[in-house]
């Protein structure tokens, strides 16, 4: 895959359990997002299909967004990490691929986006600040997970994004 801008196939589907384990490589070629086990991974590509996305073009996993709806905010879908291939970079794909998603019956009844991202974490904070302009709708910000309180100093501090109300539907 050289040129998603030319690229006339990309599909936005469902993951199923035989992505499992294509989206943990891509996961781990996307640094410096965490990597889980194969077995969450899984477990999002079967048990949370109908609210994660792939994006493939040519049978080839060019992106992956995990997500999942806020068992006390059913409204909400935390979208858990966004994966692009770095050959598929820079051509709008993240964006598209949650675009889509909030399209799915999986995710009717979404209103709220919420995600957290690190403060130095500038290609999140843009993919969501331009999912905001293009959906006319508001970002804010807030404390989420503190570096020594919630990470033992072990992770940066991780801020609570949220994008809403959404109109997607209507």
């Amino acid at each position: 895959m050289k040129n998603l801008n030319t690229e006339p196939s990309i599909s936005f589907r469902a993951p199923d359990a035989e992505d499992g384990f294509r989206v943990h490589k891509l996961i781990a070629s996307c640094k410096p997002l965490d990597e889980n086990s194969i077995y969450c991974n899984l477990l999002q590509c079967s048990h949370f299909s109908g609210t994660c996305c792939v994006a493939e073009v040519n049978g080839h996993i060019a992106g992956f967004v995990s997500g999942y709806r806020l068992p006390e905010k059913p409204d909400t879908l935390f979208i858990w990490q966004v994966a692009v291939s770095e050959d598929a970079r820079g051509n709008g794909l993240a964006s598209r691929m949650i675009e889509s998603l909030l399209l799915r019956p999986g995710c009717e009844g979404v209103h709220f986006l919420e995600a957290t991202i690190t403060a130095d974490n500038s290609a999140s904070w843009g993919l969501f600040e331009g999912l905001a302009k293009k959906l006319s709708t508001e970002l804010l910000r807030g404390d989420m997970f503190d570096r020594d309180r919630h990470f033992n100093g072990q992770h940066e501090s991780e801020l609570r994004m949220q994008l809403g109300p959404l109109t997607v539907r209507d």
